[in-house]
């Protein structure tokens, strides 16, 4: 056997001791996790856990996804994954590939389990879609500001469809991360008929999944599964256009406009690269170019202040209530209060309460950034109820009471390592 893994060693060497002599499809009950999110594969998967060095989470353990398939493919996922991970596409983070297991055996793939995900099967078979907790159209328009992001860095994903697909919740709004680079492809720069022809089959494949959900009585009423995935090309098209067009230059204020549009990528989630000018006959015109590593202005910015890594929605949102935080400090001590203190102050005096009054059998329903988040939604509605602000402190302790209870857990690590096949 020969398992070739990314750093850090420690990922991998907790996985070295299960059975790889055998099919993935042999494997023992006990050694299996069942997760019952998982999408449809057109290969064997199995999910298992496996102890992670210096990973304090969830006890020093880790879940991984194995997909069994041809050596060739394998290594070729590897390799398009390892790079996605470099550039920090949505993608699933892989771990390595593991080859010569026996006559006859296929090759591995190792990835690690996206936590707090979930898959469209699993949000439609739930109800959580026709609920409108998302709908199906912010679920179309994730996937096509994924496949936006991969067109930009000259990817053909191939294999587009709401099945290859994990979802996460980014404040209230599902974010889209690719599973399955099986069929990718890589280009210094797409053509327009490149990206189109990918644009087409995926329309095709969402259609044809949608249709299949009608049939099984999944789909919310007066859904039309061939309408609903067009839906996927005007997103795609329109957001395309967005972050890919060039603009007359004002020769009045040159330097507001170039800042405007900054400010117009970062509010999209995209981060802006290279800043060109072009003259010519008709006048000057700008052109920005969109970097593929976005959305992470926000996330940047919390992660300098906080340290908290979290989705570039959520970091919006707990940014802005960092921000005001600041500003009641300010209003206390009658002084500026610099920005890296504020953070700190926010971080063990705001987050770190909600986040502890979470009680040990509810924590993983949600994220901790999602369970803020909702405090803060759950606050705004009690504060409209009484009249006037209510805290969040207060917020906390009634959402963790009356609303997580309520909210179903499927996607959080810990929960998912406590979960065995029977």
């Amino acid at each position: 056997m020969r398992f070739l893994f990314r750093p850090p060693a420690a990922a991998a060497a907790g996985l070295l001791a299960l059975p790889w002599a055998r099919p993935l499809a042999d494997w023992p009950g006990d050694l299996v996790l069942d997760v019952p999110q998982r999408g449809v594969s057109r290969h064997v998967v199995r999910f298992v856990a496996a102890d992670h060095a210096g990973d304090t989470a969830a006890g020093g353990r880790s879940a991984y996804a194995l997909k069994e398939m041809p050596e060739e493919l394998a290594r070729r996922e590897y390799a398009l994954l390892t790079g996605f991970a470099e550039e920090g596409l949505p993608a699933v983070e892989v771990l390595g590939v593991c080859v010569d297991r026996g006559e006859g055996l296929p090759a591995v793939l190792v990835t690690r389990y996206l936590d707090w995900s979930v898959s469209s099967r699993y949000l439609f078979s739930s109800g959580r879609v026709a609920l409108g907790s998302p709908s199906v159209a912010q679920l179309l328009e994730a996937v096509a500001a994924l496949l936006v992001r991969l067109h930009l860095a000259g990817v053909v994903w191939g294999d587009c469809s709401l099945s290859n697909t994990l979802f996460r919740a980014d404040a209230g709004r599902p974010a889209a991360h690719l599973v399955d680079a099986e069929t990718a492809e890589r280009h210094p720069v797409l053509t327009a008929e490149q990206r189109r022809a990918d644009v087409a089959l995926a329309v095709e494949r969402v259609a044809a999944e949608l249709a299949d959900l009608a049939a099984r009585g999944l789909l919310p009423a007066g859904v039309d599964p061939v309408t609903t995935a067009e839906g996927l090309r005007v997103a795609h098209d329109a957001l395309w256009a967005e972050v890919t067009r060039d603009e007359p230059l004002a020769p009045e204020d040159p330097r507001r406009q170039v800042e405007q549009r900054v400010r117009q990528l970062g509010d999209l989630g995209f981060d802006a690269g290279e800043v060109e000018l072009v003259t010519g006959p008709g006048g000057s015109r700008l052109r920005v170019r969109t970097r593929v590593s976005g959305p992470d202005r926000h996330r940047r910015e919390l992660a300098r202040l906080t340290g908290l890594e979290v989705g570039e929605n959520q970091a919006r949102r707990l940014l802005h209530d960092l921000h005001r935080h600041r500003a009641e400090l300010e209003r206390r001590a009658g002084v500026p209060v610099p920005e890296e203190v504020a953070g700190q102050r926010w971080l063990a005096e705001v987050w770190a309460p909600v986040v502890a009054a979470t009680p040990p059998e509810l924590a993983g329903r949600l994220a901790p950034a999602e369970l803020f988040h909702e405090v803060l939604e759950h606050r705004w509605f009690l504060s409209e109820q009484a009249g006037g602000d209510v805290g969040t402190a207060a917020a906390a302790r009634s959402y963790v009471r009356t609303v997580l209870p309520r909210t179903p857990e499927v996607s959080g690590r810990a929960a998912v390592l406590a979960r065995t096949a029977p």
